[in-house]
């Protein structure tokens, strides 16, 4: 504790440097020369304040997470400085600033000239807990989400949530649609009409009459191809029958490029997180068989503490960034529905690690491989 009234006492200089950035800024907001301020102002008024929070629950002994703030990627200036306007926590931050560079800056000093001093030790060594239990209290009054405001942001999310996955079945209907219109409904026509010709020449021409029943037989190969393709794409059989580690394997050998598959599941996860994770896997093992130029790729599922975690990498070229297209913003909505999440570290030079969690329970194992490598 006696560290974290040091570091508090450190944290001064930015978190008084943060606080007039921003109060500046905000003044000067209605011209330009008020955004650059907020610009620099926020993001350093947000570090400081995370940094505090971390100090303040962990002196409390209790878990307290950073309130949500996503900022869609590649998101303006403009537009980021307004979303932090908009987030209740940023004038909150604001306020806890202002508390913090006047009495929360005097207890902590105070703290250490306590420590210090040769005849305040026996003051010191009693009072530290009460001290910073009480500075904690004062930061996490301002930092931390009451329960009423925690419910709303659940509401808030849930709701984006289910847009998201109303959006992504409206389109995966959309795409089922078309596949069967222009694949097996096409090949069903044709093989109609084939032998519809062939019925007329059986009495006159049965050579050709032949002829077309082969062409039928051979279509309706084909429409069966296509069918299967589109179950496929909606839920693969292999995935029901042999489980997430024996399908990322499936997928793993038709990839040109070897790709390791580790699988550490003591049981299966509910169908829909299952089929969840197994396309995003997909995705980002498309990914890398499209764009990496990797030579490796490996892929690690594990479930720990509730979550179920697939971690894909490859020792590509990096510099993957999710929302430069539509594939992985797909796979984060797609693990949003189940309040997955989605993290990519692709700094240039590579290597890139995608990793997907998704908290969910294990049921008994129905497949007999837990584990597979290739």
């Amino acid at each position: 504790m006696t560290g974290y009234a040091a570091l508090q006492v450190l944290l001064f200089v930015p978190t008084l440097l943060a606080f007039v950035l921003c109060a500046v800024g905000g003044a000067l907001s209605l011209v330009v020369l008020g955004l650059p301020l907020l610009a620099i102002g926020m993001p350093l008024l947000r570090w400081t304040a995370q940094r505090h929070r971390v100090m303040a629950a962990r002196c409390l002994g209790i878990e307290v997470p950073p309130g949500p703030r996503r900022t869609p990627p590649g998101e303006p200036l403009y537009g980021r400085l307004m979303l932090w306007a908009r987030d209740p926590m940023t004038w909150r931050e604001l306020a806890w600033a202002l508390a913090s560079i006047t009495i929360g800056f005097t207890v902590s000093l105070a703290f250490l000239v306590l420590f210090l001093g040769i005849v305040t030790g026996l003051v010191w060594w009693y009072g530290t807990e009460p001290i910073m239990r009480g500075r904690a209290r004062l930061d996490l009054m301002f930092l931390a989400y009451g329960r009423t405001e925690r419910l709303e942001q659940r509401v808030a999310e849930l709701t984006e949530t289910r847009a998201d996955v109303v959006d992504h079945a409206a389109a995966e209907l959309r795409r089922i649609e078309r596949d069967l219109h222009d694949g097996a409904q096409a090949r069903l026509v044709a093989l109609s009409m084939s032998l519809g010709l062939a019925e007329e020449a059986f009495a006159t021409d049965p050579e050709r009459a032949r002829a077309l029943v082969n062409d039928a037989r051979t279509t309706t190969s084909a429409a069966l191809t296509d069918l299967r393709n589109v179950v496929r794409g909606i839920h693969p059989p292999v995935l029901a029958d042999r489980g997430l580690a024996g399908a990322v394997q499936a997928l793993a050998l038709d990839l040109p490029l070897p790709v390791e598959v580790e699988a550490s599941l003591p049981g299966r996860p509910p169908a829909p997180v299952e089929s969840a994770l197994y396309f995003t896997i997909a995705e980002c093992l498309a990914n890398i068989g499209k764009h990496s130029g990797a030579g490796n790729a490996w892929v690690l599922m594990r479930h720990r503490d509730g979550i179920l975690q697939a971690i894909v990498g490859d020792d590509g070229a990096g510099g993957a960034d999710p929302g430069a297209g539509t594939g992985m913003l797909g796979v984060m909505r797609r693990l949003a529905a189940f309040d997955g999440t989605m993290t990519v570290a692709s700094p240039v030079g590579g290597p890139t690690i995608v990793t997907l969690e998704v908290p969910c329970a294990l049921s008994s194992p129905k497949t007999a491989p837990s584990s597979v490598s290739d």
